[in-house]
């Protein structure tokens, strides 16, 4: 393992002990079934890049699932049967033009280094979704965030809703879906903390613009 995927694992494991790794995944079932699935058909092949402790590759439903992280360690956290890839965003050389359906993001994309990163990962996801397919991404939005977004050691780029939509213009996607308030910025956060008040707070859109400091966006390949 490089020295660089040493530090990222070791700030990890001390953000987030086994407790709290399992109340995450504990959550994500959730965010999964009751809301991410519905982008999601049981049919397509999903990619999850910077997939980490793979919360959500394993616990959506679909055909085919792809993880991409450049950590080998993740293949030590996906669920059997789910392709694991080391490679770099902006060149997933495994994986074909056209092939995906879907590809997921989360708290991902503030890790790169700069905005030309950004966007060719962007455009990388373009290249290998289908006509018709769609890059979802969950994302801290520093709007709502202006202090606390700089609180992790290993954020670099500052990221707004208005400005993640321009990037997927500019890489070739439509953005049918933009929420500038969704989710809290983290589990740590005061609310929601466990699996039946994600429940309800998904339920109650009014919440999210109090509480919400992620946005979420949809961007689509025109078919």
């Amino acid at each position: 393992m490089s020295s660089e995927a040493e530090v990222l694992k070791s700030m990890y494991e001390a953000r987030f002990d086994k407790n709290a790794q399992a109340s995450k995944n504990e959550i994500w079932k959730v965010l999964c079934r009751n809301y991410f699935q519905k982008y999601v058909k049981s049919t397509d092949t999903v990619v999850d890049i910077g997939a980490g402790y793979c919360e959500f590759i394993n616990n959506i439903q679909c055909a085919d699932k792809i993880a991409v992280d450049l950590n080998p360690d993740v293949s030590t956290r996906a669920n059997a049967g789910i392709r694991v890839i080391n490679e770099s965003c902006t060149q997933l050389s495994s994986i074909p033009s056209g092939s995906v359906d879907c590809v997921f993001m989360s708290n991902f994309l503030e890790h790169l280094p700069s905005k030309e990163l950004v966007l060719n990962t962007l455009r990388e996801s373009r290249r290998i979704l289908r006509p018709g397919g769609r890059v979802m991404i969950l994302q801290p939005n520093i709007r709502y965030l202006p202090g606390e977004y700089w609180d992790y050691f290993d954020h670099h780029t500052a990221l707004t809703d208005r400005s993640l939509a321009e990037a997927l213009g500019l890489a070739g996607f439509d953005v049918p879906v933009c929420i500038p308030r969704f989710l809290p910025y983290t589990t740590k956060s005061r609310l929601p903390q466990s699996p039946w008040l994600v429940a309800l707070y998904l339920r109650l859109p009014m919440f999210w613009r109090y509480i919400g400091k992620q946005a979420f966006l949809v961007g689509t390949v025109p078919a």
